[in-house]
C-alpha cells in the first residue's frame, strides 16, 4: 500500500506538495490538471510539468484524479466518438509520461452531492453531511448556490461553475438515459480504450457514486457489489478496475465494505478510505476516520486491504474542518494528515501482528 494525500495544485488547494511531504509515511500524490475541460486531450508537456512539480518536492505522482469523462459519452451522443478519441489520446499522452493509474467516475450531471458543505458537529468542526429530505426540497438548477454558499471560495470538483451553468441543459440531454443505457454507454466507452490501457498498462479505476443510490432521479450505476461485479465481468481484465471509496459505498448500509474488498482483490486500483456516521435511511454524516467516531469499522477494512494484499495507492478521503483551518471543504490538511497518520498505524499493526503469528 502507497499512503497519498489527494492535491488539487497550485492556485487550486490550500495545502501545499511541502505540507504534504511533512506527513509521515506519505509517499505520494493523487493530482490532475485542475485547468483542464472534459474531452480534452491533456499534453505531455502539461503531464510531465505536474509530474515535475510533484516529484522536485520529493513525492511521487501515483495516479490521476480524474481525466473526467465527456457528458456526451455519458450519453451516448453521435459526438461520443470525437470524444473518446481524446480521451485515448489524453491516456496515451499519460501513458508515456509513466503514469499508469487513472481514477474516474461515470456519474450523470453531479460527481457528487451533499445537503450540506459545513456541518457543525459537537466538538466544533464541521463536516459534509447528506440529508434526502433537504436535497428532495432543492431544484436540482439551485444546488450550485446551495454549494457555493459554503466552499470557502474554493472551486470543488464536479461543481466547476461552468458545468453547473448548464445544469438544466444537462437535465434535458439525460432525461431519456436509464441506468440500462447508461452501463452500455459504459461499456461502450471501456472497450474503446481498454486497448490503449493494455498497450501501457494503465489501470483505470471507476469511483463508486457519491452517494450510492439515485439523487434527483438520476440513474447511477456503481453503487453496489452486483452492479460493479456486472461491471467487471463485462471486460474480465485487469485494466478494467475500481477505486474502492469506502465513503461513497459506505454510505448505503447495505454494502458490505469488507465483504466488496475481498471479492474484488486484484481489481481494486486504488483505495479511498474515510468514515462516516448512520443518522438513518439517506441521512449520514462524514466523520473523522478514527473507527468509533463513525458507523465503519476502520481496523476490518485495513485488514481487508491487507489480506488482499493490497499494493495500490490509498489516500484518507475528506476530513472534518478542524482547528480554524480554511480550505475547500473536506479537503483540508489537517484531518486528512491525522486520518494517513491512522490508517498507517493500524496498517503497521496489522502487518506486525500477522508477522509474528
Amino acid at each position: 500500500m502507497k499512503m497519498s494525500l489527494r492535491w488539487f495544485g497550485k492556485g487550486h488547494d490550500s495545502v501545499s506538495l511541502e505540507e504534504i511531504r511533512q506527513i509521515p509515511g506519505c509517499q505520494g500524490v493523487i493530482s490532475t490538471l485542475y485547468d483542464t475541460s472534459p474531452g480534452e486531450v491533456w499534453s505531455r508537456e502539461a503531464i510531465r510539468g505536474l509530474k515535475d512539480e510533484v516529484e522536485a518536492a520529493g513525492l511521487e505522482l501515483l495516479g490521476i484524479e480524474s481525466v473526467n469523462v465527456h457528458d456526451d459519452i455519458k450519453v451516448g451522443l453521435e459526438t461520443r466518438d470525437y470524444y473518446i478519441n481524446n480521451y485515448i489520446e489524453t491516456l496515451e499522452n499519460l501513458g508515456k509520461e509513466g503514469i499508469d493509474l487513472v481514477c474516474y467516475n461515470f456519474m450523470p450531471v453531479f460527481d457528487w452531492t451533499r445537503s450540506d458543505l459545513a456541518k457543525k458537529r459537537e466538538d466544533g468542526s464541521t463536516v459534509l453531511s447528506y440529508d434526502q429530505e433537504i436535497i428532495d426540497s432543492i431544484k436540482p438548477d439551485e444546488m450550485f448556490k446551495e454549494m457555493k454558499g459554503k466552499s470557502q471560495g474554493f472551486v470543488m470538483p464536479g461543481w466547476e461553475p461552468e458545468r453547473l451553468e448548464r445544469v438544466k441543459e444537462l437535465f434535458e440531454i439525460y432525461k431519456d438515459v436509464d441506468e440500462e443505457k447508461l452501463f452500455n454507454n459504459l461499456i461502450y466507452f471501456l472497450e474503446a480504450i481498454i486497448p490503449t490501457c493494455e498497450k501501457y498498462d494503465i489501470k483505470m479505476a471507476i469511483h463508486a457514486d457519491d452517494p450510492a443510490w439515485s439523487v434527483f432521479g438520476l440513474p447511477r450505476i456503481i453503487n453496489n457489489k452486483e452492479n460493479i461485479t456486472r461491471l467487471l465481468e463485462a471486460l474480465p481484465v485487469k485494466n478494467n478496475g475500481i477505486t474502492l471509496c469506502t465513503g461513497s459505498m459506505g454510505s448505503n448500509p447495505d454494502n458490505d465494505i469488507v465483504d466488496m474488498i475481498r471479492s474484488f482483490g486484484d481489481r481494486i486500483h486504488f483505495a479511498h478510505v474515510r468514515n462516516l456516521i448512520h443518522h438513518g435511511p439517506g441521512m449520514f454524516d462524514e466523520a473523522a476516520h478514527y473507527s468509533y467516531d463513525g458507523s465503519l469499522d476502520m481496523y476490518e477494512i485495513m485488514k481487508a486491504f491487507y489480506d488482499i494484499g493490497f499494493t495500490g495507492p490509498m489516500r484518507p478521503d475528506h476530513g472534518r474542518a478542524i482547528w480554524g483551518e480554511k480550505s475547500m471543504p473536506g479537503y483540508g490538511l489537517y484531518d486528512r494528515a491525522l486520518g494517513a497518520s491512522y490508517l498507517l498505524g493500524l496498517w503497521e499493526a496489522i502487518d506486525k501482528g500477522q508477522r509474528k503469528g
